[in-house]
């Protein structure tokens, strides 16, 4: 079966779905093992959020499967995605002692129609844990109980059972909600539990009205519409749906800032070197605030391909997790490339 090519542009909002890979209920077939799989996934998922400048709004860990509802200002949820569920997989496979693919296929990702979908869609997303066949037939007040007391989603946070947790945009949700801040969380509680009882059917509605995204009827004409022309040509139109728009630095920016951080040449960056991080560190920020390819950055780097630069990519991960003192230089020029984007100083 062919797969759905992916609509991206600035701004966009997806819900995003991972199941682990094997039979449904397997016990082998379970995505988080433990709650150091859990924490791990959390950290993981922040940490690129950061680096991708992904807007998190909320997301919901079960046993075999996650959600995540998520805004990509710089059009770029396959990179984030990828890397994600890469990092996790090679923990995972590394942990458990287990080899081979760990999610089931393509992730899923459906756009959100923003203004009228993204409440429900929370809401959806945060009931998750009481839907599991232990809990799903239970009295309300013991599902009460049980979904405030469960601790891999965002939705403690939300509600204030727990402190913010770093990372996750809650203004878009709960300033929907009048009232001090307080008083919205209190708002957006009573509004996710009230469907405790009984199913959201308008969004089941949505939900099944396009395979390719949930709004109303216009906004499924549009994303239909964008899709169409990326299957024609792989471009996509001009996009009215913008949201927060994140602007590339140039190549000669992005190298100039990186070797004056590093008191190094840009020449630097494309000679071979024995044991040297340039080359990873001048391919990340490349591909992280240039907007680079791998292939484009091998072939700015004079690499030889983009697999090349991946595992650059990969073995600078491996050296920085060990070495504060390199972590703490690669964080100091992202820091200053954010700045440079942030400041609109793209040339």
């Amino acid at each position: 079966m062919a797969r759905y090519l992916r609509v991206e542009y600035p701004g966009a909002i997806y819900h995003v779905t991972v199941r682990m890979v094997g039979v449904k209920n397997d016990s082998h077939s379970l995505l988080f093992l433990d709650d150091t799989d859990r924490t791990r996934f959390i950290e993981t998922m922040i940490k690129r959020s950061e680096q991708y400048d992904i807007r998190l709004y909320c997301f919901c860990l079960m046993s075999n499967h996650f959600h995540i509802l998520l805004e990509t200002p710089a059009a770029n949820l396959g990179r984030f995605m990828q890397r994600i569920t890469t990092a996790y997989a090679v923990y995972y496979n590394f942990r458990h002692q287990r080899h081979g693919h760990l999610t089931q296929g393509r992730y899923g990702a459906k756009l959100i129609e923003g203004d009228n979908y993204l409440l429900s869609l929370s809401r959806y997303i945060h009931l998750n844990p009481i839907q599991i066949k232990s809990v799903k037939n239970l009295p309300v007040t013991e599902k009460q109980q049980y979904l405030r007391k469960y601790l891999w989603s965002s939705y403690r946070s939300y509600v204030g059972l727990e402190k913010p947790m770093k990372g996750i945009s809650y203004e878009p949700l709960l300033e929907e909600f009048e009232g001090k801040r307080a008083e919205r969380r209190k708002r957006y509680r009573q509004f996710v539990e009230k469907k405790m009882a009984e199913e959201d059917e308008d969004l089941q509605t949505a939900i099944k009205a396009s395979a390719l995204c949930i709004g109303c009827e216009s906004f499924r004409d549009q994303v239909k519409e964008k899709y169409l022309d990326l299957a024609r040509q792989y471009k996509t139109g001009d996009d009215v749906l913008l949201r927060q728009v994140v602007q590339y630095l140039s190549r000669k920016q992005v190298l100039m800032i990186t070797a004056k951080a590093l008191n190094v040449s840009v020449e630097s960056f494309q000679e071979k070197r024995r044991n040297s991080m340039l080359r990873g560190i001048a391919a990340r920020m490349l591909c992280l605030y240039a907007g680079l390819t791998q292939r484009a950055a091998a072939e700015e780097l004079t690499m030889s391909s983009g697999t090349a630069v991946g595992q650059q990519l990969k073995k600078l991960e491996s050296v920085i997790s060990d070495n504060r003192r390199l972590r703490k230089q690669v964080e100091g020029i992202e820091l200053l490339l954010k700045k440079e984007r942030k400041a609109g100083n793209v040339e």
